[in-house]
């Protein structure tokens, strides 16, 4: 009798709960983005953001746990922030390399985390001219897909090889140190994982790799927002 009851009782809970589960993945992401929107506004009447900041944070994507455990990095994603038209936009490399308001972007991210760097120079540095140049390196790549291989050539991008290349074009500074794939921890099952999906048995242990933890920690950079 006691076992009738629990079946029962489990079965009431069940829906329930999976129908709690589904409700906050629907609304999660409206409320994400609505504080997100209110960040964004305040951190822009604090002129908190500049053209050609960096920003990271952990992506939400199904790589994002295999990038985190072989880089030893919390932040998995990265982009360069512009301002048009007097709203904010990230240039990313997602599927295809295009610009995405500031405030979505945010929001994508784990529990709407980010930081934004600047090169410690920047006046110096990110003259008009030279902000129109990064433009310009941007555009020529915008529209190519995603590296899923994350391979060192134009046909395709992925988010830190994009804004080391627009940034290394167009100022001539190396935004992180670059390595190869082998100097990563790849022992790990869910980097395993990826490595075998990704490359069967032909892994470029040799490929020049940027990541999104060696821009974080370039010594040219410093940390001008963490929210």
């Amino acid at each position: 009798m006691m076992k009738a009851k629990y079946i029962l009782l489990l079965l009431v809970l069940i829906p329930l709960l999976a129908a709690g589960y589904f409700l906050k993945r629907r609304y999660d992401k409206p409320i994400l983005l609505a504080n997100a929107e209110a960040q964004v506004q305040n951190l822009a009447k604090k002129n908190s953001f500049q053209n050609g900041d960096l920003i990271f944070h952990t992506s939400r994507s199904a790589q994002s746990q295999a990038i985190q455990v072989a880089t030893k990095s919390k932040y998995s994603h990265c982009g360069i922030i512009y301002q048009e038209n007097g709203a904010y936009y990230v240039f990313e490399a997602v599927q295809p390399v295009s610009s995405t308001p500031l405030a979505k972007w945010i929001a994508r991210g784990e529990n709407g985390h980010f930081v934004v760097k600047r090169l410690k120079n920047a006046e110096q540095v990110l003259t008009p001219s030279v902000l129109a140049k990064m433009k310009k390196e941007g555009n020529a790549l915008a529209g190519k897909d995603y590296d899923l291989t994350f391979e060192w050539s134009d046909d395709k991008i992925y988010c830190s090889e994009l804004i080391w290349k627009v940034y290394q074009r167009a100022t001539g500074l190396q935004i992180g140190k670059l390595g190869q794939l082998k100097d990563f921890d790849l022992s790990a099952k869910p980097v395993q994982a990826k490595m075998k999906e990704r490359y069967g048995n032909n892994i470029p242990y040799d490929e020049k790799v940027i990541s999104p933890a060696s821009m974080f920690q370039s010594e040219l950079l410093e940390t001008v927002v963490e929210k």
